[in-house]
């Protein structure tokens, strides 16, 4: 079965660095907040365009972490999307806070901002964009909103590193930005991971408390805090492939350009704004024939992966909130439609030429 992604073929590239990395963090005793966590913040604070950067557990504990730091909880409202990782929602609700959702755009599959409005009452605190796939959001309007309604914005970057609107990258545009190194990310390391981009100084030394049990240190503890530290391994580990991110963001797009021209009209290809720089954590194809579609190509013995088969509003664990069907017909109409096919940089020409002759042939 070709695999949605190739870590083998990543690990084989790296290999004798990593190894090398792992010799010296291993003799060094040092694993948890030092110095190899200390370099990989400053460098994607550097690349992002931000003051500070902060190394979690997890992309989920970054959500959670800076909806906490930015004094969001019980009784505050959030505005999402229900197109989402479960995680999104999720963190919202760990704060005691309650997620609003807002339907998504059709082409992008991310929060339609047009219709961000009409869910503002007076307990909303913040707008959690998601990025999803690795097209950005409509930053621009979601900032001017925030302005108007003096909102915080919390981009959810999980599946976007690297991605950027007219140059400038996600993870800048809000008050923080949160990223997932899950092995399977564009970036990505050998376990959990996270970061949390920041715009103010303040809010990020409130994180920095947050992540070690509420303390800046000498074992004083000065706020409840909570045990999310980014390990220095895994920090290693990621500075390597950061060496590596923008090769490889530029190899995914050729991939996905690639499989734009060879499909057919079997199904509705990703789309790119302009001025957006899309960075295809997943190449995602819509069509009414999904599940066809996805049943010949797991014959032919290529994977293909439905992100997400059920929105948000509409999960079991999310039930109290009071959604129903009907509710977000877009993301409803998405998550029966979306099918996201193999990519990544190691991806063959020929594979994608084969896969994109099963799907024209279905």
């Amino acid at each position: 079965m070709v695999p949605m992604l190739d870590l083998k073929k990543e690990f084989g590239e790296i290999k004798t660095e990593l190894l090398d990395m792992l010799t010296e963090i291993l003799g060094s005793s040092h694993y948890i907040l030092g110095p190899k966590v200390a370099e990989l913040e400053k460098k994607i604070a550097e690349y992002i365009g931000v003051p500070s950067a902060i190394g979690v557990a997890s992309g989920t504990d970054a959500l959670h972490l800076s909806i906490d730091a930015l004094d969001i909880g019980e009784g505050d409202e959030v505005i999402t999307t229900p197109f989402t990782f479960f995680a999104t929602a999720e963190a919202v609700i760990y704060t005691g806070a309650t997620p609003v959702f807002v339907d998504i755009e059709p082409d992008t599959f991310n929060i339609d901002p047009t219709r961000i409005e009409e869910k503002i009452t007076p307990k909303t605190k913040a707008i959690i964009p998601v990025h999803l796939f690795g097209h950005p959001a409509d930053m621009k309007e979601i900032q001017r909103i925030a302005k108007k309604y003096n909102l915080r914005i919390i981009e959810d970057c999980a599946q976007a590193f690297g991605a950027a609107v007219h140059g400038k990258k996600t993870g800048s545009f809000g008050d923080a930005g949160c990223y997932s190194f899950y092995p399977s990310k564009n970036l990505g390391a050998y376990g959990d991971g996270g970061m949390i981009t920041i715009n103010d100084i303040n809010v990020a030394e409130i994180i920095k408390k947050l992540r070690n049990h509420g303390s800046g240190g000498a074992y004083r503890h000065e706020t409840i805090g909570f045990n999310s530290r980014l390990d220095e391994i895994q920090a290693g580990i990621l500075l390597i492939k950061f060496k590596r991110i923008d090769e490889s963001n530029s190899k995914r797009r050729q991939k996905a350009a690639l499989y734009t021209k060879l499909l057919s009209g079997k199904a509705k290809c990703p789309s790119e704004k302009d001025g957006f720089y899309h960075v295809y954590h997943q190449y995602t194809i819509t069509s009414p024939e999904r599940n066809a579609i996805q049943s010949r190509l797991k014959d032919k013995g290529f994977s293909s992966v439905v992100y997400y088969p059920i929105p948000l509003h509409l999960q079991d664990a999310l039930s109290y909130l009071g959604y129903k069907e009907g509710d977000f017909p877009v993301a409803e109409r998405a998550a029966k439609e979306v099918l996201s096919l193999p990519i990544h940089p190691y991806l063959e020409e020929k594979t994608i030429e084969e896969i994109a002759r099963v799907i024209n042939g279905c």
